[in-house]
């Protein structure tokens, strides 16, 4: 894959984006109760978060929950699905949820038994349509003004990749 094609494919969060999605993830939060969400990456990098959490590593949250993801879109193939779109896990006191949010991306819920598992789902569905939105909505902003929007949201440069490069060939004698 020539490094076009990586630059065109990878997931890109700008700040007037992540501004957006952290909205109406604190609106997801006022309406259904949870303690926390995220949003994650299918390569299980943390995008952003909302609300509380003890002393939860979320980097480590953040890859297991790509981890299941992958694995039970292995299990939906298996039983001739595409994919399954929400998963659940339910714990003692903790659970979680899962929900594909867009192509790329995975809302990421964690609540308690303070809080109705409905409406976690129903509001989670309604909040995974709303992000997807703003994904279609950025993107068609980007590619119809890359100028602009390159302005307004620095990018690492292809002199940053350059730069990085001849610094690591240095460091490792390369």
């Amino acid at each position: 894959m020539d490094s076009q094609t990586l630059r065109d494919n990878r997931l890109v969060f700008y700040e007037d984006l992540v501004r957006d999605v952290n909205r109406v993830l604190r609106e997801f939060l006022k309406l259904s109760g949870a303690k926390c969400v995220l949003l994650v990456d299918k390569e299980g990098h943390m995008v952003t978060r909302q609300g509380v959490t003890r002393d939860i590593d979320m980097d480590t949250i953040s890859a297991l929950v790509a981890g299941s993801f992958a694995a039970t879109k292995e299990m939906a193939r298996v039983l001739g699905e595409d994919e399954f779109s929400v998963l659940f896990h339910q714990g003692k006191t903790d659970n979680i949820q899962l929900s594909l949010a867009g192509d790329r991306t995975l809302l990421t819920v964690i609540f308690d038994e303070a809080t109705t598992i409905g409406m976690v789902r129903l509001y989670a569905a309604e909040t995974a349509k709303r992000l997807t939105e703003i994904f279609r909505h950025h993107e068609q902003k980007r590619v119809a003004n890359p100028e602009e929007h390159a302005a307004a949201n620095p990018d690492l440069s292809d002199g940053f990749v350059g730069t990085a490069k001849d610094k690591l060939d240095d460091l490792f004698g390369g």
